[in-house]
């Protein structure tokens, strides 16, 4: 979790109260926070002559982006003990009322397709405001925006440059500016060559490094602003002077792109001559329908549950005590008119991390004091001890195949596209697998959709070990399904795979019957004296089946009929020589006899 350090007087000032580090130590523990240290009786650095205020470093949850400076901590706190009231985010339209525009050009698709933006006007910095705005830059490129390869901010003094603006991917030697804080000209080749060795930029540059074309944004005067996302122009660098503050945002992910435009001018829009009022600019980007008027600061509407968060909680609040108790977390909430178990809730446009009720629940909770509430153990419970059954079935075939003598694998659920098809003699009709949109590496393409690649890898890897070779998996594959919300769903499958210089039919034969026996189903045979008994006429038997994964004539499909409906639930049989050749599982004849994988999948 993130640390931010904090000027203990500043802060101690803006909450209106002096605390001793005891009791303010206790007030973040309240709010969820956690004081790591209180520098007040440590040696300080002396700096310019004056040593180092003392300061408080506070340890801010993961997820609160929005409590990474001074000015969100002091924020959140003070609305935490009723001090002040959650801000009212405005709009407002520039004296002129013609928004500034900045238009993306299509080849930025290429490389950061997305652009957003915003201006504070009339800002009032202090030297320590304009380091805070700074800090807090740096705080989200290493945080949400990932060492900015997601989202890369830029700042500019709005009254040295002129709009409108425009967005576009350029060759590196056809981009010339100087960047901030030098004083010679360069091109995006030649600043790339100076920054290798920066200890502070040169962590960035492989990010568009080897794209033919880099970003840049320009003014109405072809003046460069930024080359995000390595460095801004000179020419328009911000200072504690600056009045007018113009912020782009590129990015790769459109959704971290605007959460970052919300939290930066939210927290620093109390310092414009009209508080929290914030300057939205107009985005044309028609390539990929993308035009839109930016920042959205409109509070996401949502609901909860009353006997939900009561339940969660061991409470019986009412909906009333409920919203006054929310409104101490910066929510705006009130009973809903639809049923007396809702409530209307407004989520702040800081609040990116508010994802379901259960983070409401959550806050609730911090509202009304973890230390006050009911302690209950073991009379009540917030879980039902008892596992799914998709999980008991599970751990029942697990035990079986291992009391049979088998070993249990786990592999890698990710593998190659053709590990799971072309290796296996099978085809991707494109509405099967799930695909990574951006894979690493070749070996980790598609989420599996047999168990079969993992087996097959582990043998080759332990060829080395002796024979037979006996290894199962009970675990997940994944299917597109776009009848479902995520647009895919998992099915528990099971697997074993028997490696051998014979057969082995009757030994997979041996484990598959075993399993179906200790789950109650009974299999066919026309051979006397060999009939079983299954529970609720549950029933199996075989069929020969042409697989392409499995030598022809050598393989059959496993068919269970439970209340008169037949399934095929799975299939077995000999390995087709190619995929033994595919997964490196033949020996010459002249070394060793061939030896021979038999494997059996159970759906």
């Amino acid at each position: 979790m993130p640390t931010i350090s904090v000027d203990k007087a500043a802060l101690f000032e803006s909450l209106g109260q002096e605390y001793t580090t005891e009791e303010f130590d206790d007030l973040c523990f309240e709010f969820g926070i956690e004081l790591d240290e209180d520098t007040s009786n440590s040696d300080r650095p002396v700096i310019n002559g004056n040593q180092e205020p003392a300061q408080l470093k506070i340890e801010i949850p993961a997820n609160r982006y929005d409590m990474l400076c001074f000015e969100g901590i002091s924020l959140m706190l003070n609305i935490f003990r009723g001090k002040t009231s959650s801000p009212n985010y405005r709009l407002v339209a520039p004296p002129d009322g013609e928004l500034q525009t900045l238009t993306a050009h299509e080849p930025t698709s290429r490389i950061r397709p997305y652009v957003s933006g915003a201006i504070l006007r009339n800002v009032m910095f202090t030297q320590e405001r304009y380091e805070s705005f700074i800090a807090l830059q740096d705080k989200l490129h290493q945080n949400l925006a990932r060492q900015r390869t997601l989202v890369a901010i830029g700042t500019h003094d709005l009254d040295s440059i002129q709009g409108p603006f425009t967005y576009e991917a350029l060759p590196p030697e056809k981009i010339e500016f100087v960047p901030l804080n030098q004083t010679k000209q360069m091109n995006g080749i030649e600043l790339m060559k100076f920054y290798e060795k920066d200890k502070h930029l040169s962590r960035y540059l492989h990010i568009i490094r080897d794209s033919p074309v880099y970003p840049v944004i320009f003014d109405a005067n072809r003046v460069v602003c930024s080359m995000p996302p390595i460095i801004n122009g000179d020419h328009s660098k911000i200072s504690a002077t600056t009045r007018n503050v113009f912020i782009d945002i590129t990015a790769t992910d459109k959704t971290k792109a605007e959460i970052v435009i919300n939290i930066l001018v939210a927290m620093f829009s109390q310092y414009t001559q009209e508080p929290f009022a914030i300057e939205p600019i107009s985005i044309i980007s028609k390539h990929n329908h993308e035009s839109r008027q930016v920042p959205d600061l409109t509070p996401r509407e949502t609901q909860a549950e009353v006997s939900y968060i009561n339940d969660c909680c061991g409470l019986s609040l009412s909906a009333e005590e409920i919203c006054k108790l929310l409104k101490r977390m910066s929510y705006t909430a009130q009973p809903s008119q639809a049923s007396s178990n809702l409530l209307d809730i407004q989520i702040p446009p800081t609040r990116a991390d508010v994802l379901h009720q259960c983070d409401i629940m959550e806050d609730l909770a911090i509202a009304y004091g973890f230390n006050r509430l009911p302690r209950s153990f073991p009379s009540k419970s917030g879980t039902v001890a008892q596992p799914l059954m998709i999980n008991k079935l599970s751990d029942i075939v697990r035990l079986e195949a291992a009391m049979a003598g088998w070993s249990e694998v786990m592999p890698l659920i990710l593998c190659s596209h053709d590990e799971n098809f072309s290796w296996l003699n099978r085809k991707d009709d494109g509405k099967t697998a799930v695909k990574l949109a951006n894979p690493k590496t070749a070996e980790y393409q598609v989420v599996r959709t047999s168990l079969l690649p993992g087996l097959l890898k582990t043998v080759r890897e332990n060829k080395h070990h002796s024979v037979p070779i006996k290894i199962f998996e009970v675990s997940d594959v994944a299917f597109k399904d776009t009848s479902l919300e995520r647009k895919s769903r998992n099915e528990r499958h099971f697997a074993a795979a028997w490696y051998g210089k014979s057969s082995g039919f009757e030994v997979v034969h041996g484990l598959m019957d075993r399993v179906m026996l200790m789950l109650k189903s009974a299999f066919i045979t026309s051979e006397e004296e060999l009939e079983g008994q299954g529970v609720e006429d549950s029933t199996y038997w075989i069929e020969e089946v042409d697989d392409p994964t499995f030598f022809p004539g050598h393989a059959a499909s496993v068919h269970l009929q439970i209340g008169g409906k037949e399934k095929v639930i799975g299939v077995f049989g000999i390995l087709h020589p190619t995929v033994l050749d595919h997964f490196e599982l033949r020996y010459a004849r002249h070394l060793l006899p061939r030896f021979r994988p038999f494997v059996a999948l159970i759906h």
